[in-house]
């Protein structure tokens, strides 16, 4: 990992706009960056983009990673092979599945067509909401895999205790179960942002021209532009942020890991 790394950031040092080598060194693809509204405007679309996939993912999957964590093994061990079948599947293949589910001759317009609903297909491609929907289906499984793990070790003598207690359910899931299953939550939290902020299989083929993320911004200007310095100066820029984030999660996992233990 560390040579393409270090070779990624000589890349993004050489002032020029060819693909290889140039006249000295330069900050100039950092600073154009930083400098330009439009790809800052792009970075926090990107970044917004992660964190609502990553919320949604939460909201949607921990019910899901709950239930699964207090099923018994024999019901686990054919609910399990549903939720990781996306992750069999190639990305690709799953994008052009939503395109002809999603398309204007595709399924959801024909049975809207059916009952009545629509007089004419309307597009539901290309747009911000299609491919949020889109990465958290495929996603999905990230997180609750994360939360099914964590809630699987949690004793349901603690939320039996609570009951004893006269805690009703809601206060046991926010006061017993949601704080011992945070470190599942941040973990799956965590892998969902990295795989949304850093996609551009899916903003480019799902949102088109109209969605702009920083992913598929890298992607063209390294293989299309063939512009080398300022596509690793905008990947390392992405991962830059990607590390601080992890980190701000890595810290916030120990505080709540240490309270809890308190």
């Amino acid at each position: 990992m560390l040579v393409p790394l270090l070779t990624l950031v000589r890349t993004s040092l050489y002032d020029s706009d060819k693909s290889f080598g140039g006249a000295g060194w330069s900050l100039r693809h950092y600073v154009r960056f930083l400098g330009d509204g439009f790809y800052l405007s792009v970075l926090g679309q990107t970044l917004l983009y992660g964190l609502i996939v990553s919320v949604f993912c939460v909201v949607v999957g921990f019910p899901l990673g709950y239930s699964l964590a207090r099923m018994s093994a024999r019901g686990r061990r054919w609910r399990i092979p549903m939720v990781i079948l996306p992750l069999t599947l190639s990305l690709v293949v799953n994008v052009f599945g939503w395109l002809i589910i999603l398309g204007r001759g595709g399924l959801v317009n024909k049975f809207l067509l059916g009952l009545g609903l629509i007089d004419a297909p309307v597009q539901l491609l290309f747009s911000s909401f299609t491919v949020m929907l889109v990465m958290a289906q495929t996603f999905l499984p990230f997180m609750v895999l994360s939360i099914m793990s964590v809630v699987a070790q949690i004793d349901p003598a603690l939320e039996q205790a609570a009951a004893n207690l006269r805690a009703g359910r809601w206060t046991t899931l926010r006061r017993v179960v949601l704080p011992l299953a945070m470190p599942g939550i941040l973990a799956g939290s965590t892998l969902v942002f990295i795989l949304t902020v850093s996609a551009f299989i899916t903003p480019r083929l799902i949102g088109g021209t109209r969605v702009q993320m920083l992913g598929s911004m890298i992607y063209e200007q390294t293989l299309v532009t063939l512009n080398w310095p300022f596509g690793g100066a905008m990947s390392l820029i992405l991962l830059a942020i990607v590390f601080v984030f992890v980190a701000g999660v890595n810290r916030l996992s120990r505080t709540r890991f240490s309270e809890t233990r308190s």
